[in-house]
């Protein structure tokens, strides 16, 4: 297995230095939020909604992640070893940023159903069934997490440091099925419902600023799913093609590249308090705007019907 020569110590403690700024205020700021977004949605909520459940299991999955962030900082300052401690460490890592990653993807697809087929919505959605997708994700991100290192096939010395050029077709399966599939996925509902609500025939004053409401709110997430996720993967797709070309020269500045990007990407762990906030005023505001979308539809359903077919029309 050919390996590239160690980073140098000054860009490396640059790095930390960078996660210490970021991940302070991070961790400071993700636990108070976390702690108060799990009160609110599990306490003084009463009616379980889809976006209920799937809040909850984004809380999961983001307090997790600022449990890893402390030991990802000692990891990158000190070579620390492949050990029981890393895997767990990995284990959580690469189980609860994919899963965040999905779970906002089922959150962009509940809202697309929920707006663009508002009839069909009481079929296709539903507490139970947003649990058990959920809980499948669950199961089936754990058991990867932990098949992972036998999957690669390799042995690393020092703990989420890759210092080998061999290529990594896994990783690419990883990157490109847990990242930019979502993504697309993600702009397209987004697009989709902006474009479904802007067309809404509203007749109030308030129905109008309940649209625009959900407009933001759907804008907001997208830019915040795209900016803090894209960088980093596009980094790692970077390094792969570094690995492929066998740029040793390149994989220094490569690696830095990840784990700044890193520290955007874990930062929306932070940031999803503000989804939380978001969702919880669709509890109190929402559940007005689909019955508005589903009379709509019905009334639309009921003109097409009243109205004869072309061909006697013609006759």
């Amino acid at each position: 297995m050919e390996n590239c020569t160690k980073d140098d110590d000054t860009l490396q403690n640059g790095i930390v230095l960078f996660q210490l700024i970021v991940y302070i205020p991070v961790v400071s700021l993700g636990i108070p939020l976390n702690t108060i977004a799990f009160w609110v949605f599990c306490c003084k909520l009463k009616r379980w909604t889809e976006t209920r459940v799937y809040m909850i299991n984004l809380m999961v999955a983001d307090s997790f992640l600022l449990f890893a962030l402390p030991f990802l900082i000692y990891f990158t300052k000190y070579d620390h070893p492949v050990d029981n401690l890393c895997f767990t460490i990995q284990n959580i890592y690469f189980t609860n940023m994919p899963m965040s990653i999905l779970i906002i993807t089922l959150i962009a697809i509940d809202r697309y159903i929920a707006i663009k087929f508002p009839l069909k919505a009481k079929i296709l959605r539903s507490p139970l069934k947003s649990a058990s997708v959920c809980g499948f994700l669950w199961i089936t991100l754990i058991m990867y997490s932990y098949l992972r290192p036998k999957l690669h096939e390799r042995k690393e010395k020092f703990c989420l440091q890759k210092q080998s050029i061999q290529p990594n077709y896994s990783a690419l399966f990883s990157i490109i099925f847990g990242y930019f599939v979502p993504l697309g996925i993600v702009i397209f509902c987004s697009v989709q419902v902006i474009k479904c609500l802007k067309k809404k025939m509203v007749t109030s004053p308030h129905e109008t600023k309940l649209f625009q409401k959900a407009i933001h709110i759907v804008s907001v997430n997208l830019c915040v799913f795209v900016i803090c996720f894209s960088p980093f993967y596009i980094t790692l797709l970077l390094r792969f093609a570094v690995d492929v070309a066998r740029a040793c020269s390149l994989v220094s500045e490569v690696r830095a590249s990840i784990q700044i990007c890193a520290c955007l990407a874990n930062s929306n762990c932070c940031l999803d308090a503000f989804c939380y906030y978001f969702a919880a005023k669709e509890f109190q505001e929402f559940p007005s705007l689909f019955p508005t979308c589903i009379s709509m539809s019905s009334k639309m359903n009921k003109i097409q019907e009243s109205q004869p077919p072309t061909d006697q029309v013609m006759t």
